[in-house]
């Protein structure tokens, strides 16, 4: 299938791995393109193979998936890398989306929900587990790791206007567009705009991005 999603499938246990990419690969609408052992070893497999997304493990040997989502952030930006693990471990969640992951998830999601994961990150939506989405609330709050590899990006006083900035702080919260208007007294799709802009003004791909931003330039709500 020219149109099918092509994915790599990045795990140090090789029956983890394999169980993945064997799921995987009789879903609809993807091609598993291969697999990699570790996060070098991703690297390079990435470079070779062209995937649209990538799963990959969180801690690995030789290089951990963090690191190596840095690098294929900067080497492939349009590659987008889904964090597929058994840890939802705050700090993790944390460097692993400032790295540039695209989501976070754990291995105990049924296979079609996976695939479906990928579909919409290939799209550009992000995926966070839901027990994810606590952890990066609460590392948030408390200030969480340094980044590993920040998108640079202006002062939000330089680009976005007082508005933008108020609902960049919801976003901050976890609020969704339906929240934010109610909060703010606007039209959901009034705030949709507004986030785009605000993505767009930014250089951030998308609202967990945006989070991490809000965090990192102080703009969490009091």
């Amino acid at each position: 299938m020219s149109d099918a999603v092509r994915v790599l499938v990045v795990d140090d246990q090789q029956l983890v791995r394999e169980g993945i990419a064997s799921l995987l690969g009789i879903q609809p609408g993807i091609t598993v393109v291969g697999t990699a052992a570790d996060g070098k070893a991703a690297v390079n497999a990435a470079a070779e193979l062209a995937p649209h997304v990538v799963l990959m493990d969180v801690r690995m040997p030789e290089m951990d998936g963090v690191e190596a989502t840095a690098i294929l952030h900067r080497r492939a930006p349009e590659v987008r890398v889904i964090m597929l693990t058994t840890f939802d471990d705050e700090e993790y969640v944390l460097q692993a989306l400032r790295a540039g992951a695209s989501g976070y998830l754990l291995k105990d999601l049924p296979a079609a929900d996976l695939a479906q994961a990928v579909r919409l990150a290939n799209a550009g939506v992000a995926q966070l587990d839901s027990s994810v989405t606590a952890s990066l609330a609460a590392a948030l709050a408390r200030g969480g790791a340094r980044p590993v590899a920040p998108p640079p990006a202006p002062r939000p006083d330089e680009v976005l206007t007082a508005r933008e900035i108020d609902i960049l702080r919801l976003v901050a919260t976890g609020s969704t567009n339906r929240e934010i208007a109610g909060r703010l007294f606007l039209s959901e799709g009034t705030v949709k705009n507004h986030i785009s802009r605000i993505l767009g003004r930014l250089g951030l791909r998308d609202r967990t991005q945006a989070a991490v931003y809000a965090h990192d330039h102080g703009l969490l709500p009091d």
